[in-house]
């Protein structure tokens, strides 16, 4: 158990979103104990299990104690409405939110190397995000997330999800943001809308090149890492079918129910990126490059430009 004394720093919670995830949950609830940044407290919020998923967090809330392992019920509407209703639980505070998968392995620094990048940041919304290792359900390391080059920003988010959110640490103004998402919206992933948000009013995003975790590939992920060729033609095939242009519609509701958050020149990429969607093929793709949307790599922005020409943006 770690004592009071030890918890000393800023204040992280970490937000933790379960279902069934007995296989891998205990190894995830041992590296998130090894932290070397001490002062955090896990927030648990289960969608519903039928394994012994429960089991393991009485079991780990009985070593770490009460106070540091915090069990909620979640509403049950999928992954996404789960780390909502953790961030918009107002009995949660702390200084940073961190969103933790229940089949990962942290980095014993993970924590600790975050809120090293974001504390000189003040007043401003705040993100960052990492590339992962990958791992196999074995542990035997099988690769790395894409690296990405190109700097982030709302004009990238538009169109792309850089990272994903279990690398994420995000402050308290970026907590606030994600807070007065409505309810009932509908949220095509977490880690896409707080990328959406934070870059878009005015928030600061930092990508680390440098992984924070092992991310587990198995045959239960909800979402793969996306990191090879199979990956990439199954995204271009959701591109060029329509499923992206649903996500898009699904984004662009939120964002414009933010829109009076949004920075001037968010404003106006958001707004030029609207009236392109709308138009014939011509100002279409002229109105797409004055945006400046752009994805991280040359294949992404070739594929992106093919949607555009199909107008499935």
């Amino acid at each position: 158990m770690i004592t009071n004394s030890e918890a000393i720093g800023d204040k992280v919670a970490i937000l933790l979103c379960t279902y069934n995830g007995s296989a891998f949950l205990g190894e995830q609830l041992e590296s998130l104990a090894r932290q070397t940044h001490k002062n955090w407290v896990i927030y648990a919020s289960d969608d519903g299990s039928s394994d012994g998923t429960l089991e393991i967090l009485k079991e780990y809330q009985k070593i770490l104690g009460q106070d540091r392992l915090v069990t909620v019920n979640g509403p049950r509407q999928g992954f996404a409405k789960n780390f909502l209703s953790l961030i918009k639980n107002q009995s949660i505070s702390a200084d940073y939110f961190a969103f933790s998968d229940q089949d990962d392995i942290w980095f014993m620094d993970k924590l600790e190397r975050s809120i090293a990048t974001l504390e000189l940041i003040q007043k401003a919304p705040a993100l960052y995000c990492s590339r992962t290792r990958l791992i196999a359900a074995d542990r035997c390391v099988i690769g790395f997330s894409p690296l990405f080059s190109a700097p982030p920003g709302f004009r990238n988010a538009l169109v792309q999800s850089i990272a994903g959110a279990n690398t994420m640490l995000i402050n308290s103004q970026a907590r606030d943001l994600l807070a007065e998402t409505a309810d009932d919206a509908t949220i095509v992933a977490h880690d896409w809308l707080t990328y959406l948000l934070v870059s878009g009013c005015g928030g600061r995003v930092i990508y680390d090149s440098m992984p924070t975790l092992d991310y587990r590939q198995h045959g239960g992920n909800l979402i793969g890492a996306n990191s090879g060729l199979k990956e990439r033609m199954v995204r271009l095939g959701k591109m060029c079918t329509g499923r992206f242009n649903e996500w898009s519609n699904q984004n662009l509701l939120i964002l414009n129910s933010f829109k009076q958050k949004l920075a001037p020149e968010s404003k106006l990429t958001l707004d030029r990126f609207e009236q392109a969607r709308q138009s014939h093929l011509f100002r279409r793709l002229y109105l797409m490059k004055k945006s400046g949307i752009y994805r991280q790599t040359p294949q992404g922005n070739a594929s992106l430009i093919l949607a555009a020409c199909l107008n499935k943006i």
